[in-house]
């Protein structure tokens, strides 16, 4: 039975990496094994894992296109933006409202795309 979900994102530097989750992005240190593994929680049964690309056959890390993650918000993304933007984090473009939901995309350190999700309440 499933219940949860991991994205890996293949890193350069575990140190910075977890940095940048926990410290940056308010988010929960799972576990962390030595600079081969690290877990972050994102709740509600997800996670990402963290590896080093120190294998040839690995992806290299913060390739374009290879692997988007979304984060959703509670409250305001307009809120949640500029609090990430105090903190060094540089958003790609403007905030997009497709109806349901408002998305605002940025990348880690390594340039993975992320992006932040506030899914918007039918009749709002």
């Amino acid at each position: 039975m499933i219940n949860g979900i991991m994205a890996t994102v293949f890193i350069s530097n575990m140190d910075r990496a977890v940095d940048f989750y926990t410290k940056t992005l308010g988010l929960k240190l799972a576990g962390r094994w030595g600079d081969q593994y690290a877990s972050i929680d994102i709740g509600r049964g997800a996670a990402i894992g963290l590896h080093p690309a120190d294998n040839p056959k690995s992806p290299r890390p913060g390739t374009s296109g290879s692997i988007q993650i979304g984060l959703a918000v509670d409250g305001k993304l307009e809120d949640v933006v500029a609090d990430l933007t105090g903190k060094g984090v540089k958003f790609r473009g403007p905030i997009i409202d497709d109806g349901a939901v408002r998305i605002a995309f940025f990348g880690d350190p390594d340039g993975t795309e992320l992006y932040l999700c506030e899914v918007k309440k039918w009749g709002a």
